[in-house]
């Protein structure tokens, strides 16, 4: 059995601490036969100005995207970054924010928060988010790599004799990240060219770097505290630790535990930026008119400056902040306000630390604070997030000792407040832990975590000899895992959710659980997906079944994989236990045990990896059975009548079955499962995978053809959100090459459109683009065709057709343009169907229904479809009204949103039409689509239960 590779290679000389930040990295290191007063910061090289460059002790944690030639050759030194070039040249560092205030369409900025979005794809060129087309792209996954590897340049410089590679690196990720947000952390790690590193969670990191810090005092200075509190605010998160010190007898260091950690909380100096620059917009912009989204990036940007200004000690009363216009007009659109303390303490302070009570909660609804594309928790204020934390976690007890750590927490204001709050919920003061440097002390943390795991393996592999003496090294912070992790259980159609135990939280680091007592019917040479979530409250134990009742639960990426069948066998089936443990490098790892394998090899396992590469839900897919989990009879026999039916029609048998028994085998589905608009996913999956084995037999007459299309399509909608949907788009995909059997029949041809569109969520780029050309190319025919007198189309609807180009989201959106523009051209014609409106509102909508945020269409290039709609006359043309509201609706995302002006317009003509008020309201403010108004845009309802990520 193999397992994680060590953390602590045999040829290492250092141990090298990582704090990979939202804002800043910085880098620690210690000689492995050294002591912790040995810690040393590793000064960075980064280019400050044009034509200088300094070795700092924080590497700011962004990325200019320049254009060419605009940096000269600066960008090569002191090295270039990774992945830039002559046309796509790039820097890091201090120079790099400092461009990027004044043009922040070029600043790739927050790459760590973008690693932990699972809303978007973070290994796709995204980054900077909502920039122009001539601004070169990077992944989240690439940024963070990229910034490591300007890390590891600069050690194997600065130690030519020890790289980098051949050291024992630690590196920190936030408590709360997910296990999809680590597996990609140690991603970038290694695309950076970094050895294996362990992860260790910051605010343990933090607390480390305090514990060396007391040297022989350290007894002594913890002799009185019980719960220790670690609140680290960063620029991106908010990480909430707690960490319980048991006494230990006659004066020996006491055993630390950590307790608890915070949900993941994206709130952070970031988030106290925004805030400001909402504020001083009105002043900029004008009341009730916002800043485009560059200049108001740029204000972002200012108010960060002016808000560590006036946070600093002895800071001024107030500052001003200025903003510059731009091009030919950068002179005359100059504005200035200011911003004074008063003002800092109110939106920052009061907003972000407002006095809370012990049994407040976070609001829920959608804040003000939506921006940049990540997604920022309802609720901006850490006193309600952290009274809540502590109700769930603390037992009754209050933290009678506080670690506060983060660059945050240099502004004294906001220390005092949170500081002054724990003690009034404990009624008593609470002992706060002197941090001298919060900036690195979760580098310097973690350099010291590696070095007394070093000198813990390094005792124990000497045989007769105890560990080195604790003061000289770090006392151990246990706990084992945070949270504990299930597995979704398949359920009966309609039933109620469970889950299985797979690791109970508090397992220690390298215990392997076997679940001996349960077994699963696992398929080789598929595509496998086991869905898990996490729970970071109460106990449980392994093997455990629960409901998923109640809050907490924490959905994570499915665990995905094409497990080898034996060799010779297409497929296979064997019997496993999983086995689960967290690793030593810290993430937790699940591997199916064959318990009489197919080569009767009962040893044989398999390791299933995370799959983390896509924002929809589908990417992977499953095929496990418990056999503890039964279905409901009556539903099962119910669902078997009607796979007869399907049989019947396409089985192995050629029977005698009459064209029309053929064309009613929909309604008789119907009478044996009910209407097909309230069949549940595990049912439309049922009976798609009875079609799918039988798709040889779908050619048989065109009925065959027509029905298979139709029940096929209508089963596989939306092709992504249920398990093993990726895998039935791949064997989909294999029969479009084939087309059509009947292609002579019109009919057909309607129904091969309808099909592909239904599923069109689950077709990747390149696919969405093979099916794009082919209708585009059939429309154009049938247009032509249309025009000669008594001239019949054969290639069906031309309709559908349409409904299909426009559900073409991932496709580049200049295509969707440039279909959007020759529809409008035909809407010239008197006879061109009204449908034509609803394909360009879909075309040019502001929030896709499947595909990720970065595919819609840029506001100014929809603003020539907006203009069309708002010349209609709405009263007579709702669909023109429709597709005005999903190019006007309001997102939040301000690189998304129309001009204030544009959806003015849209709301006065909505009003003045008699829209219905949810129409105005999506124009209005933020608002979920209805489960109305998403069918309408579908041109099908979603599966009950399903809803996609958009």
């Amino acid at each position: 059995m193999t397992t994680a590779p060590t953390p602590h290679p045999a040829t290492a000389r250092y141990a090298v601490g990582i704090d990979l930040g939202t804002s800043h990295t910085v880098v620690a290191s210690v000689p492995l036969h050294g002591g912790p007063g040995d810690i040393a910061l590793l000064p960075i090289p980064q280019r400050t100005t044009a034509s200088e460059v300094q070795a700092l002790p924080m590497l700011p944690s962004v990325r200019y995207q320049a254009a060419p030639g605009e940096l000269g050759d600066a960008w090569r030194q002191p090295w270039p970054p990774l992945g830039a070039s002559d046309e796509a040249p790039a820097i890091t560092g201090r120079w790099a924010r400092e461009l990027g205030a004044s043009v922040p369409a070029r600043l790739v900025a927050s790459a760590k928060s973008w690693l932990s979005h699972p809303g978007v794809d973070r290994s796709a060129p995204i980054l900077p988010w909502g920039a122009p087309e001539d601004v070169a792209r990077i992944s989240p996954l690439d940024a963070s790599a990229a910034t490591l590897a300007h890390v590891r340049a600069t050690w194997d410089l600065a130690h030519p004799d020890a790289p980098l590679a051949q050291q024992a690196v630690v590196l920190t990720v936030p408590a709360s990240f997910d296990e999809g947000a680590r597996a990609l952390t140690l991603e970038a790690a290694q695309r950076a060219g970094l050895p294996p590193v362990q992860l260790l969670e910051e605010p343990k990191a933090a607390f480390h770097d305090w514990l060396v810090l007391q040297g022989d005092a350290l007894a002594a200075q913890l002799a009185h505290s019980r719960l220790v509190l670690v609140v680290d605010v960063g620029g991106g998160t908010t990480d909430l630790t707690l960490i319980r010190a048991t006494p230990a007898p006659h004066g020996a260091l006491p055993t630390l535990t950590r307790v608890a950690v915070g949900e993941h909380l994206m709130l952070g100096g970031d988030n106290m930026d925004l805030a400001l620059a909402h504020r001083l917009e009105p002043q900029f912009a004008g009341p009730g008119q916002r800043l485009a989204p560059g200049r108001f990036a740029q204000l972002v940007q200012r108010c960060r400056q002016a808000k560590e200004q006036l946070l600093a000690e002895g800071a001024p009363a107030q500052t001003t902040i200025t903003l510059l216009g731009g091009g030919s007009r950068l002179l005359a659109q100059t504005r200035s306000a200011p911003l004074t303390q008063a003002d800092v303490h109110a939106w920052v302070v009061e907003g972000f630390l407002p006095p809370a009570q012990a049994t407040d909660a976070p609001a829920r609804r959608q804040g003000a604070l939506r921006g940049l594309g990540l997604p920022y928790p309802a609720d901006a204020a850490i006193t309600r997030h952290l009274a809540q934390f502590l109700a769930q976690h603390a037992g009754g007890e209050w933290p009678d000792t506080v670690l506060l750590n983060g660059g945050v927490f240099h502004a004294h204001a906001l220390a005092e407040r949170l500081t002054d709050q724990l003690a009034q919920w404990r009624g008593a003061p609470v002992r706060v832990l002197h941090n001298p440097h919060p900036d690195w002390a979760v580098a310097r943390g973690a350099a010291a975590h590696g070095l007394a795991q070093y000198k813990e393996k390094t005792a124990l592999a000497q045989e007769g000899q105890a560990p080195a003496a604790p003061k000289t090294i770090v006392p151990r912070i246990g706990g084992g895992s945070a949270r504990s992790y299930w597995l979704v259980l398949p359920g009966a159609p309609g039933g109620a959710r469970q889950a299985l135990c797979l690791l109970p939280r508090g397992t220690e680091e390298g215990v392997r659980l076997v679940l001996s007592g349960r077994r699963f019917a696992l398929r080789l040479g598929q595509a496998v997906r086991f869905d898990l979530v996490a729970r970071s409250q109460g106990q449980a134990q392994a093997g455990q079944i629960a409901a998923l009742e109640g809050e907490g639960w924490t959905e994570l990426p499915p665990l995905a994989t094409v497990l080898p069948a034996p060799a010779g066998r297409a497929t296979a089936q064997v019997e496993v236990q999983l086995q689960a443990c967290m690793s030593e490098v810290g993430t937790l790892e699940v591997r199916c045990v064959a318990a009489q394998g197919p080569c009767d090899d009962p040893a044989q396992t398999w390791l299933l990896p995370f799959a983390v590469r896509g924002a929809v839900a589908g990417d992977a897919t499953e095929s496990i059975a418990s056999s503890a989990h039964p279905e409901s009879a009556g539903t099962e026999k119910r669902l078997q009548a009607a796979l007869t039916l399907v049989e019947r029609i396409f089985g192995h048998q050629a029977q005698e079955v009459a064209p029309k028994e053929v064309r009613q085998l929909r309604a008789a589905l119907e009478r044996q499962i009910g209407p097909r608009e309230d069949w549940d996913v595990a049912t439309l999956r049922t009976l798609f995978d009875a079609l799918l084995a039988r798709a040889k037999r779908r050619r048989r007459t065109p009925e065959h053809e027509r029905v298979w299309l139709n029940l096929a399509g209508w089963c596989l909608r939306p092709g992504v959100g249920a398990q093993l949907d990726a895998w039935r788009i791949g064997q989909v995909w294999q029969l479009y090459p084939q087309g059509l059997g009947h292609s002579q029949d019109s009919a057909n041809w309607t129904e091969w459109w309808v099909f592909w569109r239904r599923v069109a969520a689950g077709l990747d780029e390149a696919q969405q683009m093979e099916v794009l050309e082919a209708v585009a190319g059939c429309m154009q025919k049938t247009v032509q065709r249309a025009s000669a007198k008594g001239a019949k189309a054969p290639w069906g609807s031309y309709d559908d057709m349409l409904r299909l180009f426009a559900a073409m989201e991932a496709v580049p959106w200049q295509y969707r343009q440039e279909m959007g523009q020759w529809m409008l051209q035909r809407l010239r014609r008197p006879d061109e169907p009204a449908h034509t409106w609803w394909a360009i509102g879909r075309l040019a909508a502001r929030q896709p229904l499947a595909a990720n945020a970065h595919r819609v269409m840029p506001p100014e290039a929809a603003q020539e479809f907006l203009d069309a709609t708002l010349a209609q006359d709405w009263r007579k043309n709702e669909h023109a009204m429709f597709a005005a509201v999903q190019m006007a609706r309001m997102t939040g995302e301000r690189t998304l949103d129309l001009p204030d002006t544009a959806r003015t317009a849209v709301l006065d003509k909505l009003r003045a039409s008699g829209a219905p008020q949810r129409w105005v309201a999506q124009v209005e403010q933020v608002q979920e689509m209805s489960h109305e108004d998403r069918q309408r845009s579908l041109g099908d309802s979603l599966p009950p239960g399903l809803v996609l990520v958009g």
